[in-house]
């Protein structure tokens, strides 16, 4: 077994240990879709919302919850606790370089924000007759974009915070702005044109969007996936720069 092999499976037995992680990434986005179909007038058709219900609109945005819950709250908070007691340093003195365990959470939290999404989708279906994704490659290119910009933005906090109490307030403070972007509040098609316009400049904005062309059967368009893309890259880059193991 090669040591990075090693790192993920021990990574992984941790994780599966964390009952607060798994409920806000894996279950709380699909517990919110289930209470908010039950509200009647959610499944009735919308002449706002181009004659669609409002719970066919909130799957995309409890998928986007999923993302923004591992790349926010679950994230930052593990990476900041191995800096703050000194496990990044020791591993650099080992054959483990810190960089493995990094991108070992990395991997797990993208799976199950991942995860979290197919099952959200699975109990729009299940319990709302939510119709499938129209356009999965396009879904699926979102889900990608989606997750990799909440798990840079995420990387970035923990980046530009000294200690783990910091990394959670710092985390507390960026999430509920970011679940207003991906229209957790109002949907963002239910937005006046301006606010529309203003949201869809930003990562989840751009994402909430996305997802909805592609719910709807059309690839997403470009200059939301740029906008995605181009946010994910400049997180990132701020990340590595910033980023100190110890």
């Amino acid at each position: 077994m090669s040591a990075s092999t090693a790192v993920v499976r021990a990574e992984f037995r941790l994780f599966l240990r964390e009952p607060f992680s798994l409920f806000w990434i894996v279950l709380f986005p699909s517990i919110l879709l289930g209470i908010l179909g039950l509200i009647p007038s959610f499944r009735e058709p919308d002449p706002g919302l181009g004659g669609n219900r409002v719970i066919d609109v909130y799957v995309p945005v409890t998928v986007l919850v999923a993302m923004i819950m591992a790349g926010l709250m679950a994230l930052p908070p593990v990476l900041s606790g191995y800096r703050e007691h000194g496990i990044l340093r020791r591993m650099s003195t080992t054959p483990v370089r810190p960089a493995s365990l990094l991108a070992a959470q990395i991997v797990l939290h993208f799976a199950a924000a991942l995860g979290s999404a197919l099952l959200a989708i699975a109990v729009g279906r299940v319990a709302f007759d939510v119709a499938l994704p129209g356009h999965i490659p396009g879904y699926l290119a979102v889900l990608l974009l989606g997750a990799l910009s909440a798990l840079a933005l995420g990387s970035a906090i923990t980046a530009v915070t000294r200690t783990a109490k910091a990394t959670n307030v710092a985390g507390m403070i960026v999430v509920f702005p970011t679940m207003f972007l991906a229209g957790v509040w109002i949907p963002v098609q239910a937005m006046p044109d301006v606010l529309q316009r203003v949201v869809e400049y930003f990562p989840f904005g751009a994402a909430s969007q996305a997802l909805g062309q592609a719910s709807g059967g059309g690839w997403p368009d470009w200059t939301h996936l740029g906008v995605i893309a181009a946010w994910s890259a400049v997180l990132i880059a701020a990340a590595a720069r910033w980023f100190r193991w110890e």
